[in-house]
């Protein structure tokens, strides 16, 4: 006997798969006329419908999620956006569910957003290129045994991370930047023992970088919480329906001129920047424990 809640799953990932194909071959071809045109203009509306097109099949998957997975996403604070504003996003990531989720809640409420991804991921059959296609940062980390052998490449994501984020200054944009720099688990959080309970290291470097290549567009910080009260789903659990509650926090603030500095070679600012990131993931580690206590409470009753 078929698994109804399976049956369910591989329905909702047939209908992504579908939607995907549907919108890869029109994004694919404005990208390849995109790149042959040298007139910026002309690139640049272009670049508004390629956002459009990606918009559209965010929100037929918004669709799919909430007929076939059904999860209860309970969101408390700031609930008020701008579509003409720039905004960086900050998150916890615990799972590719947290992507759908970021999606979900600011399609069409604020402007198309880019993610920061690791370059691996333009490999990914169709959606590696759609990300290529929509001018997704993609960054290449370098560990510090090959930074040793090779010092050249010292600097070089800082570099790609500027060259990004300037496409973005001349019309709204809403960037992704996950600062744990990778997925949470409980291995990862023991290897690193740090000060916060529910959550990795961030890394500030990557933020600041991104504040400072858009020469102070960005006016505002919208930082999510994201708590999954029965444990981190995989992409497969969420899409059958096996994820019946959700919990997000959403705050915003505003991105000081004080945020900005030259990370590189200001000690000073450095270190500002990277008590003020501490700072951020503490509260944030504190609001993903009152949400977890405020869920279990809820339960009790």
């Amino acid at each position: 006997m078929i698994n109804f809640f399976v049956l369910r799953g591989v329905l909702s990932f047939v209908l992504i798969v579908l939607n995907t194909l549907f919108c890869f071959v029109p994004v694919i071809i404005l990208a390849v006329l995109k790149g042959g045109l040298p007139f910026p203009r002309v690139r640049a509306v272009l670049n508004v419908i390629l956002d459009r097109i990606a918009t559209f099949w965010i929100g037929v998957n918004n669709i799919n999620q909430r007929y076939f997975g059904r999860s209860a996403i309970d969101v408390t604070g700031v609930n008020a956006f701008e579509k003409n504003e720039w905004y960086m996003i900050t998150a916890n990531h615990q799972s590719w569910v947290d992507i759908l989720i970021l999606q979900r809640l600011f399609n069409r409420r604020i402007p198309f957003i880019k993610f920061f991804l690791k370059r691996e991921l333009i490999w990914v059959p169709f959606i590696g290129l759609a990300w290529w296609a929509l001018e997704f940062p993609f960054m290449k980390r370098y560990s510090p045994e090959l930074l040793k052998k090779r010092p050249e490449l010292k600097g070089k994501d800082i570099e790609v991370t500027k060259k990004a984020c300037e496409k973005f200054q001349y019309f709204p944009v809403s960037i992704m930047n996950f600062l744990e720099g990778t997925r949470f688990t409980e291995e990862k959080h023991r290897q690193q023992s740090n000060q916060y309970k529910h959550l990795l290291t961030p890394k500030a470097g990557g933020l600041s970088f991104a504040l400072n290549a858009m020469n102070g567009k960005l006016h505002q910080l919208i930082d999510v919480t994201i708590v999954y009260p029965e444990g981190i789903p995989s992409f497969f659990d969420y899409l059958c329906g096996n994820v019946p509650k959700i919990k997000v926090h959403i705050r915003m603030m505003p991105i000081e001129p004080a945020l900005l500095g030259d990370y590189q070679n200001d000690a000073e600012y450095r270190a500002y920047f990277q008590q003020w990131v501490n700072d951020l993931w503490l509260q944030k580690d504190q609001q993903f424990e009152y949400l977890l206590q405020a869920e279990a409470k809820g339960d009790e009753r």
